[in-house]
């Protein structure tokens, strides 16, 4: 005979029948179970009688001598232990979830973050919810800003001041660009780089898609300077930037966290007279009911300023 139960009529199936089930599968005795369900036998029986007409099967013979399970009760009994151990489980994840202790935040970030403190503020906050999934997923700021739009991200470290309608932001980090040449360079050695010293120097940028804004700013930090730069490279990372300069193939302005990179054969020169700056903004979506996503803005707001990197003397990779 198939006890596989698959014609259950869950519909009208609640867990409290499971529960007054297993009570009574283990004392056998009607009176018992209902003291130990703190009921009287009436709703006790008239339960059980549901769930027999949801199974489609008896699951009790009742006698004389008392109450036996039948064969179809006994295949019965480890799925209601399970279906009930499913329910508890769903039920504390959902708590969880709800107290921020559990489910999963997407993470946006751009790579120079690694360099300004953000391994260690997760460190920290992962510390005290361990039971939270963190997917960290590296973007540049334009695709960040699209995935937070279409809800594919919970939160992100982006590099612009374009904030879209209905998000909410704390700027986290800012950071004074520097000059970046070649160990070679006639000025690594310099204290202070003026732009007007690169003047028609090739210029290695990070690419006007990925970074559209730091990709105005820089050229149009050249040309407040009186000059036109020759772009000759424009990659998608700043850390391929330093290489390409590392190797003598231009020169860069980077964010001074890039100096943590220890790439060999790149001077970083403080600038002269300049007021560009990197900032990092964290954005999220406004109104988001979601614990998790609170806890970590709070997490972030309150960490990432005291793990900010002391910059290293910039022209110490010569």
């Amino acid at each position: 005979m198939d006890y596989g139960f698959g014609n259950i009529n869950f519909k009208f199936m609640e867990f409290r029948h499971l529960r007054y089930f297993l009570a009574l599968a283990e004392e056998l005795h009607f009176g018992r179970a209902a003291q130990r369900l703190s009921i009287s036998q009436p709703p006790l029986s008239l339960n059980i009688q549901q769930l027999e007409a949801s199974v489609g099967a008896q699951l009790f013979t009742r006698n004389s001598r008392g109450v036996q399970l039948t064969a179809a009760g006994q295949a019965f009994v480890p799925a209601a232990r399970a279906l009930l151990a499913q329910a508890g489980a769903a039920m504390r994840e959902a708590r969880e979830v709800a107290q921020g202790q559990a489910g999963e935040l997407q993470i946006g970030f751009a790579g120079t973050l690694l360099y300004c403190g953000l391994p260690q503020v997760l460190q920290r906050f992962q510390a005290s919810h361990p039971r939270l999934r963190l997917v960290m997923r590296e973007l540049s700021s334009s695709e960040q800003l699209s995935e937070l739009v279409r809800d594919r991200l919970d939160v992100g470290f982006v590099h612009t001041p374009r904030v879209p309608p209905g998000f909410e932001q704390i700027l986290v980090a800012s950071q004074a660009m520097v000059a970046c040449l070649p160990m070679g360079h006639a000025l690594a050695k310099a204290p202070l780089v003026g732009l007007q010293a690169l003047q028609g120097q090739a210029l290695v940028v990070v690419s006007r898609t990925v970074s559209p804004d730091y990709h105005e700013r820089i050229l149009s930090e050249c040309e407040l300077a009186g000059w036109v730069p020759p772009v000759v490279h424009e990659l998608r990372h700043w850390l391929s930037v330093v290489a390409l300069v590392a190797q003598g193939q231009g020169v860069a302005l980077v964010p001074e966290a890039l100096a943590q990179s220890a790439l060999a054969g790149a001077v970083f020169v403080p600038l002269k007279d300049s007021t560009l700056r990197y900032d990092t903004r964290c954005l999220w979506r406004s109104g988001r009911d979601q614990t998790a996503l609170q806890d970590f803005v709070k997490s972030v707001n309150a960490d990432m300023a005291s793990v900010q990197p002391t910059p290293p003397e910039l022209s110490q990779k010569r």
